[in-house]
């Protein structure tokens, strides 16, 4: 095994096992933003070895905040394809896939239903409802994020594990009754370490090993530096996602 991992290797939850169960594990992540940015460096970092980018924005000098993984040389350029290069320049022993496309309903069965593991980095609701739904109904474990101004929380969903993203949520927001990033900021620093959280339970599902957010949230905030753990319990038997599941 590659000199590049020695460090996890030693690492007793690892080793040389773990290293080869993360060089043939497949994850999806979708945006390539602030969230992506992080957890796609981590992914690499560890040898996660392919990598689905799905992402069908470009590049703006307003993304470079926070969207680390990203550079003013590549400003106009699609996400998926800049943080593509940006992957394969930190570790080039690993498979990438790049989808410069939006995640809809037509098409999103087909490029999940390729990968062990989906990390939930948009910045919207609808994309956050369609992954959750897709996941739940395709059984793929997934990890939802979202970050604003210095605030951060992370969710994983696991089949037969405890409660979806709808399970808590329900519906999609009407327009207007959350403020989005552009109206009140997001601070990168806060996006990084959310965003690394979800590399962190990327790592762990894969390994199997440790405790995984499910039933229960992450949140941080981030200006206060408090973090706190929201324990939500079971699945909600009328959730329109995952309530007719048989584990229910």
């Amino acid at each position: 095994m590659s000199d590049r991992y020695s460090r996890q290797i030693v690492i007793d939850e690892i080793g040389q096992e773990g290293q080869s169960k993360l060089n043939d594990a497949k994850v999806l992540v979708v945006g390539a933003g602030g969230l992506g940015s992080p957890a796609l460096m981590y992914l690499a970092g560890a040898g996660v070895g392919n990598i689905g980018i799905i992402d069908a924005d470009c590049v703006s000098e307003s993304n470079l905040n926070r969207q680390v993984i990203h550079n003013v040389d590549n400003i106009g350029k699609n996400k998926a394809l800049s943080a593509g290069e940006g992957v394969l320049r930190l570790n080039d022993k690993i498979n990438v896939t790049t989808y410069p496309i939006y995640l809809t309903k037509e098409n999103a069965a087909d490029i999940i239903s390729k990968y062990d593991f989906v990390l939930d980095c948009v910045d919207n609701f609808e994309g956050k409802f369609l992954i959750n739904d897709e996941c739940v109904r395709l059984k793929k474990p997934f990890c939802h994020a979202g970050v604003i101004r210095f605030n951060g929380q992370v969710l994983t969903y696991v089949p037969g594990r405890g409660p979806c993203y709808r399970c808590i949520f329900e519906d999609i927001p009407k327009e207007g009754d959350i403020p989005d990033n552009a109206k009140v900021g997001v601070i990168g620093a806060a996006t990084g370490i959310v965003g690394s959280v979800q590399a962190m339970e990327a790592i762990k599902y894969i390994l199997g090993t440790g405790n995984l957010l499910t039933g229960k949230m992450f949140i941080i905030d981030a200006l206060t530096m408090d973090v706190r753990i929201a324990k939500f319990g079971k699945s909600n038997p009328e959730c329109g996602a995952c309530g007719n599941m048989l584990w229910l």
